[in-house]
């Protein structure tokens, strides 16, 4: 890249936006997620704070940060979350502070999330945020998909699926829905989704100085070639 490319504005001034992703569990968000992170520098994936237990292959500040209840509560007391929730008896969350921090420096941050979560975000942050469901191509295929896991207890796993439903039912609250019928169309489409939504205008802080910056320009080189002032041209006639 040229000294010129890292002088563009748009290479250097915008603000951030939150990229909110749910699902039913099995559905497959957290690989769609995750593989947008890894192909996109300009993305940062949201850590939650969590009290349930870590799970196999899970690591501290990777997958969560594995709080206990007390610590998790006193956060609460202190207004350190974005947003947080209990669901199936655990508490979950957003720190605030290390979000809001990305999207002042113009970072886009994208979010593994269960709807409470997107809804309480969206509500606060209503011009940042870009809500996508993740919905199974059938109910079988998600059931088979979180059984082939074999992580959690039948009572667990049943619970899951009844939240599952749940989730489901709240669809209609997205801006985009995305059918995971196969990995690397939805996979497609949900990059599709992100490069569109950083093209916003309120996303994009210097296009008003830039625009500013092209008619002044257009305003030299018509006075330049003696060209009458934009206000006394005539505009092409409507037939």
């Amino acid at each position: 890249m040229s000294a010129d490319d890292l002088a563009k504005p748009w290479e250097t001034t915008r603000r951030g936006m939150l990229l909110l992703v749910s699902s039913p569990a099995g559905a497959g968000k957290t690989s769609l997620t995750r593989t947008l992170v890894a192909d996109h520098d300009s993305l940062m994936l949201s850590i939650s704070a969590t009290t349930r237990a870590p799970r196999p292959g899970e690591e501290e500040a990777r997958e969560y940060y594995f709080k206990t209840r007390d610590e998790f509560e006193a956060m609460i007391e202190a207004g350190e979350f974005l947003e947080h929730a209990t669901v199936n008896g655990n508490y979950y969350g957003t720190p605030k502070a290390p979000v809001m921090a990305a999207l002042e420096r113009g970072h886009d941050v994208i979010f593994d999330i269960d709807w409470q979560g997107a809804a309480q975000i969206a509500e606060k942050a209503p011009q940042d945020s870009v809500r996508v469901f993740i919905l199974p191509p059938a109910w079988s295929d998600l059931e088979r998909r979180l059984r082939a896991r074999a992580q959690d207890s039948e009572e667990i796993m049943e619970a899951r699926l009844r939240l599952g439903q749940e989730e489901i039912r709240h669809w209609r609250m997205y801006d985009y829905v995305i059918v995971n019928k196969n990995f690397d169309r939805a996979y497609a489409d949900l990059g599709h989704i992100y490069r569109a939504e950083r093209l916003k205008p309120q996303r994009n802080t210097w296009l008003p100085g830039f625009v500013e910056g092209l008619l002044a320009e257009a305003g030299g080189a018509h006075a330049e070639q003696g060209a009458p002032p934009r206000t006394t041209m005539l505009r092409p006639t409507q037939k």
